[in-house]
């Protein structure tokens, strides 16, 4: 990842700019550049991945533009090609940008087949443009500023905390000119049906467009490492990645000391595919130490994104601290697309569409944050084939009626778009286990036992009063929220409330998000 900021404003001191971009350091710590220009200031961090030399280092010029990405443009060979008039001078993705924005404007954001937050400055036109991927997978934050009601981005929200009073997250699929946003892509939007009518060959759409979004996301010039959870997600991106690689590819599982579920799937599903697989381990001290640089980190108190982002972020750091390892490909968001635990409870297929939707729309708040702050904190760059646009134009324009449990088990077509010879059937036909249960169900255990010790009942009850909105309404969820306050005091609203099961559906009314207390989890998790 790289972490940039831009005021569109000069009354904003260098001296304040320096300390308010600071904490983005940890995001891009190979190289550090702030430039004041005509109407502002822009800042970037770089994590070097492609063209690690000083010619891929940004902001990236042209003419009167000026512009800073963090992100992956996976076409911009493509790009390059119809742009070629320009002379790029470096192998970076993001080069194109600029001369991108000077030949088709806001139309754009509709060409770019990538993963990216940008700035872009036009000193001719005098304007401010800013955009997000269709899926958010790489973060973004607006706000006022104090001194001038003038707007201020940021990969994170720390970074604008001194310096804005209104801080909001950037709309996924979305861009902005002198403040006008516009959304260009809504990835959750139902499209035309899909032309295949059978299931074997619905399948077979699914099969391929995940493939082909995993190899566009190889191409690195830093070193890449793949997680691997041992459930269906992770393990079906690893198995296509061996396939279309000449090296064995380098995995990582992290577990309790006790009771760590995943770690023997993991194994497994690495002696199948033949990687380099490390295995690490994390015990109750750990866990309980990190909590509040966690929540630091991931900017939210939502239960189920820190119970999750516990295992990933120490799995994150320790990968860090062992390996050279700078990229990381991820299997977020297959869920989402082809079902969980909960939506075998909807009530019919216009529901599952619905809240399919919903979902995807709000991933960005939950899921795909915890991604990038878990692999950002620790200079890694996360890459995630799941949200590729292709893939999830296609299955979200499946017929609903298709993608319901039907079939005995859940996320049946993504399962059936690959055989026994991408994976063994313990692996591909495994029942969904929950992350933050599977890496060991003490985990979750061991932090609620230690939220039930740190409050009295009496203390509980009390401290809860004190929130109108997301109101806490257990023990550790009162914890996660006073850890969150204490670092961004009145940001509560950043995030749509609790990432919970729907409650209004037949056996989804439950106290916690953890599939674990659902009716269906049965042997989910052994």
């Amino acid at each position: 990842m790289c972490g940039l900021m831009a005021v569109c404003s000069r009354n904003i001191s260098l001296t304040s700019f320096e300390t308010a971009f600071k904490p983005l350091h940890k995001r891009g710590p190979d190289a550090k550049c702030i430039e004041v220009i005509e109407d502002g200031i822009m800042g970037f961090y770089r994590l070097a991945i492609m063209d690690l030399s000083e010619a891929g280092m940004q902001p990236m010029k042209l003419n009167q533009s000026i512009g800073i990405c963090n992100g992956e443009i996976y076409n911009y060979k493509e790009l390059e090609q119809q742009l070629s008039s320009y002379h790029f001078h470096s192998g970076s993705d993001c080069e194109v940008l600029p001369a991108l924005w000077e030949v088709c404007r806001e139309n754009m954001f509709q060409m770019l087949d990538g993963e990216f937050a940008l700035v872009i400055y036009d000193g001719k036109l005098k304007q401010w443009i800013a955009a997000r991927d269709p899926m958010g997978i790489r973060p973004l934050f607006y706000g006022t500023l104090k001194q001038d009601g003038k707007l201020a981005f940021a990969s994170e929200m720390k970074a604008l905390q001194s310096l804005c009073e209104e801080i909001k997250p950037f709309p996924s699929g979305s861009y902005c000119i002198n403040g006008t946003f516009v959304k260009y892509h809504d990835c959750a939007s139902y499209q035309q049906p899909i032309k295949e009518t059978t299931l074997e060959a619905i399948c077979k759409g699914i099969r391929t467009r995940l493939e082909n979004a995993v190899a566009k996301r190889l191409h690195s010039d830093a070193p890449m490492g793949f997680l691997l959870s041992g459930g269906l997600d992770s393990s079906l991106v690893c198995s296509i990645a061996a396939k279309q690689t000449k090296e064995p590819l380098r995995t990582f599982a992290i577990g309790m000391k006790r009771d760590a579920i995943d770690l023997r799937y993991a194994r497994i599903a690495a002696d199948f595919i033949g990687s380099r697989h490390t295995e690490f381990l994390m015990d109750k001290e750990e866990v309980i130490n990190v909590l509040r640089e966690l929540i630091y980190q991931l900017e939210t108190y939502d239960i189920t994104t820190i119970r999750a982002s516990l295992g990933m972020y120490l799995l994150c750091k320790k990968i860090h601290e062992n390996t050279d390892i700078k990229v990381l490909m991820s299997g977020e968001i297959a869920d989402e697309l082809f079902g969980y635990k909960y939506t075998d409870f909807a009530p019919d297929a216009c529901s599952f569409q619905k809240e399919s939707e919903k979902r995807i729309r709000e991933l960005y708040m939950y899921d795909v944050l915890r991604a990038d702050r878990c692999i950002s904190a620790h200079a890694l760059e996360a890459r995630v084939p799941f949200s590729d646009k292709d893939l999830i134009a296609y299955v979200m324009s499946i017929d609903p009626e298709l993608k319901l449990n039907r079939y005995g088990i859940g996320k049946y077509l993504l399962r059936n778009a690959f055989t026994d010879q991408d994976l063994p059937d313990i692996i591909r036909m495994r029942e969904k286990a929950a992350f933050s249960d599977a890496v060991g169900h003490s985990l979750v255990d061991d932090v609620k036992e230690y939220a039930e010790e740190y409050y009295t009942d009496q203390q509980f009850q009390k401290k809860c009063e004190a929130y109108e909105y997301a109101k806490p309404f257990t023990k550790e969820s009162l914890l996660y929220r006073e850890i969150f306050e204490s670092f961004y005091p009145n940001r509560a609203d950043l995030i749509a409330g609790f990432w919970m099961p729907n409650q209004a559906w037949p056996h989804c009314n439950v106290n916690d998000p953890s599939a674990r207390v659902l009716q269906n989890y049965g042997n989910s998790g052994k």
